[in-house]
């Protein structure tokens, strides 16, 4: 595994693979990294014969009362976890790298309609910040291919609109929820919660599991189902942000008649804001 810091250096690599024809995959994370990430790689390798894992902890995402300042920057150890699943280069750009006249100057990519909702409501231009990051990596590295994770359901969507609006020659893959044996989505920022507060936090993907249930059996209010779903994480210990049901593909709000369901929440532990979803097929 080879880490790499400038575009320049990048591209020079990821050309000499092309001209041996060979099919490149991209894994765009901010580091801190976990087994979700390492199965994002691997999937990676599955679907191509290179594979490039970007490290950047990208300030355009990130809201003014956010973490962004100190989001945990563990490159070393990134590169400990990625180097035996056969990752062919770490690309750890600098910000100054990735926005040369400033975050402020910057030319932004916004998806509009997909990124006003959910968590688009709740920070808002946070996906602008995501789909211009990507898009930049998209231009730099040229994949076949980019894996993310169905952890951000909106997220997936937003990229791939935003592939599909650009015609963009990427696919797009999605790779389901890595989970602790207890249920809990692996992420970044679950180092914040206190040892009570992990004992806590499975509560979230088992209330959006009763929830999934309780459409399977032939609710349709689903506005029902979210009012029941809050109050539950609000009695577990949760400060609720959303908890919605909305059609899966384009997050739209769904018809009794709707036949693939996503239930996305996120909330409040501490100060971990923790987001999660699960599908439904009806």
């Amino acid at each position: 595994m080879n880490r790499v810091h400038g575009i320049a250096e990048l591209r020079e690599r990821v050309a000499a693979w092309r001209r041996d024809g060979q099919r490149v995959a991209l894994v765009p994370t901010m580091g801190n990294l976990h087994a979700g990430h390492v199965a994002l790689v691997v999937r990676a390798r599955e679907l191509a014969d290179r594979v490039v894992a970007s490290v950047f902890v990208n300030p355009l995402q990130f809201g003014p009362n956010e973490d962004f300042g100190s989001y945990p920057r563990t490159l070393d150890a990134d590169a400990q976890r990625l180097q035996p699943v056969g990752l062919d280069i770490l690309f750890a750009p600098a910000v100054s790298d990735m926005y040369p006249r400033g975050v402020a100057g910057t030319t932004v990519v916004k998806v509009s309609g997909l990124t006003e909702t959910l968590c688009g409501l709740s920070r808002p231009g946070h996906f602008d910040g995501v789909t211009t990051v990507v898009s930049k990596l998209f231009h730099i590295v040229q994949p076949d291919v980019g894996v993310f994770g169905e952890k951000d359901w909106q997220q997936l969507q937003v990229i791939r609109r935003m592939v599909a609006d650009l015609d963009m020659p990427i696919h797009v893959e999605g790779l389901p929820t890595v989970r602790e044996d207890d249920g809990l989505a692996m992420s970044s920022r679950n180092g914040y919660l206190s040892a009570a507060e992990r004992a806590l936090a499975p509560a979230l993907y088992a209330a959006l599991g009763a929830a999934a249930e309780r459409i399977r059996e032939g609710e349709r209010d689903y506005p029902l189902v979210e009012t029941a779903l809050a109050e539950t994480l609000e009695t577990a210990g949760f400060r609720p942000d959303y908890v919605q049901v909305r059609r899966a593909q384009d997050l739209a709000t769904p018809t009794a008649d709707e036949r693939e369901l996503r239930i996305l929440a996120a909330a409040w532990l501490g100060r971990a804001r923790l987001i999660d979803n699960v599908g439904v097929s009806v």
